[in-house]
């Protein structure tokens, strides 16, 4: 996380809570492995997969509803920290933000 913090100028630091399910999540996947030390470092498959040119290929993009909630998820813990780090940053969104969630909540309804 302070690596993060460092690497974005202090424009963001993750929360634990961003950081550690996606960590056990690529874990899982067989990207990284955790280390003795409490480190994390990537796998031979881990490595293969960012050889894609331009990034990660979209085939690994969410396909399924599930999925996508867990993207939706990551992306609300992202703005939760910028919340409690620099509020002023959602301020100019925060009609969007709002518009998003009320859509999001008619979803929601049975």
């Amino acid at each position: 996380m302070d690596e993060i913090e460092r690497m974005s100028w202090g424009s963001w630091r993750p929360s634990p809570g961003s950081v550690y399910p996606l960590l056990d999540e690529i874990t899982m996947d067989g990207l990284i492995v955790r280390r003795e030390d409490g480190r994390y470092q990537v796998t031979e498959k881990g490595k293969s997969e960012m050889e894609w040119p331009f990034g990660m290929p979209s085939q690994s993009r969410a396909h399924s509803v599930e999925d996508i909630l867990k993207e939706i998820n990551g992306y609300v813990s992202y703005f939760e920290d910028i919340k409690t780090t620099d509020k002023a940053k959602l301020a100019p969104h925060s009609e969007k933000i709002k518009e998003l969630g009320d859509r999001l909540s008619k979803l929601g309804q049975s």
